[in-house]
């Protein structure tokens, strides 16, 4: 499985990739929004986990420029945030297009179980 990790924590994703890597995925991250929503541009991911509180161009950002792109329906992108989100934000996520939202710090057997592998 092709997955896209987007946290501008890099000890966060530098953990996460060696973890799906050696559960046998493929793993590309990105650091900042911009970057990630250009890489979901480029290629094509089977799951893409964003989260949400980045500095200057945020995962909300993200959801908004695919959603009026239209490239959002052919993504599984999975929120993925420790910012005090609301169920009603979360809600409105969804109903963008995005998948689903898991809150940090996550359970891995829990994250596997979402990205579905």
């Amino acid at each position: 499985m092709k997955v896209l990790l987007i946290d501008d924590n890099e000890t966060i994703t530098e953990m996460m990739s060696k973890y799906l890597t050696a559960k046998g995925h493929q793993c590309s991250v990105a650091n900042d929004g911009r970057s990630g929503l250009a890489l979901i541009n480029e290629k094509k991911f089977d799951v893409v986990l964003l989260d949400l509180a980045m500095p200057d161009f945020t995962g909300v950002d993200v959801i908004e420029d695919l959603s009026k792109s239209g490239k959002i329906k052919d993504n599984k992108i999975i929120l993925f945030t420790a910012s005090s989100i609301t169920d009603g934000e979360i809600d409105t996520l969804i109903k963008k297009g995005a998948h689903s939202c898991l809150k940090k710090p996550v359970k891995l057997a829990v994250l596997l179980q979402v990205i579905g592998g």
